[in-house]
């Protein structure tokens, strides 16, 4: 005897049910359609060569503080040596300098996020009539600080919270930063009254922090988002081609009508 399955299926706009040969060319027609709908959506994300993340990464904004902290050296025509000044007293002391600078710094916060976005740094160097810079070396100190988490929340393996590994992650973590773009423009005229000024501005943009080796269960819901976005067009379309066939009798399956509950529950209870 030949094995039969019951199958169901749309045809004319309701679901009726019907006998197919598991030995069948009707058989191995859905068969194939059912490998034509899953299979090449797997292929074709596989292919796009992105469907393993091979590193996680995601965009913040770092909190930075201009900590006041000024280091100045201007190299002046005079012949002698450079004329400097510092908010460090003990530097002061040390190169005795004259140099009453007035300093201006403001943050802004122009997104009104609660993170500063900008520096604007402005030093008035008050010079003598016969001095004329040349060249500046300036330093300025920032705190700046990154709120990135040396413990995988998401991971469900039991070494991510190992106190060992969360301390050997966090001397290996390596952030830093620096001032990247500078457009210094030098702006020649002074009159010898007037002090030397220097502005500055410095904007805080928002860093990418990149994971080189993400988790497994990322990498997985990472791929099988792919999967699916992909698999929900070949089964619109493969469902479709599966209802011309059916309706059409292009496999050969034998239509069954549908039983009467009262005898549908009969024959279950015998």
């Amino acid at each position: 005897t030949q094995r039969v399955v019951l199958l169901e299926h749309p045809l004319h706009g309701r679901a009726r049910r019907a006998a197919i040969r598991l030995c069948s060319l009707a058989a191995l027609g859905l068969l194939l359609l059912g490998a034509l709908t899953y299979v090449p959506p797997l292929l074709v994300a596989y292919r796009s060569h992105g469907f393993w993340l091979s590193r996680s990464s995601y965009a913040e904004q770092p909190s930075v503080r201009f900590r006041h902290e000024v280091l100045l050296a201007a190299l002046t025509d005079s012949g002698g040596g450079p004329v400097g000044w510092s908010s460090f007293a003990a530097f002061n002391r040390l190169l005795g300098t004259r140099l009453l600078p007035l300093r201006k710094a403001r943050e802004e916060d122009s997104n009104q996020d609660g993170v500063t976005d900008l520096l604007r740094f402005q030093l008035e160097l008050p010079l003598l009539p016969s001095e004329r810079v040349v060249g500046i070396q300036l330093l300025l100190t920032f705190s700046y600080e990154l709120h990135v988490s040396v413990i995988n929340s998401t991971s469900p393996f039991a070494q991510d919270y190992d106190f060992v590994n969360i301390v050997e992650t966090y001397q290996k973590r390596n952030v830093t930063t620096v001032l990247s773009g500078p457009s210094p423009i030098w702006v020649t005229g002074r009159s010898p009254d007037q002090p030397f000024v220097i502005q500055a501005f410095i904007h805080y943009p928002t860093e990418l922090i990149v994971y080189p080796l993400p988790g497994f269960w990322e990498m997985v819901k990472f791929a099988w988002m792919q999967y699916i976005s992909i698999l929900l067009i070949f089964l619109w379309i493969f469902e479709r081609i599966k209802i011309f066939l059916l309706r059409n009798q292009v496999l050969n399956m034998v239509p069954m009508s549908p039983l009467p509950p009262l005898l549908s529950h009969k024959e279950h209870r015998s």
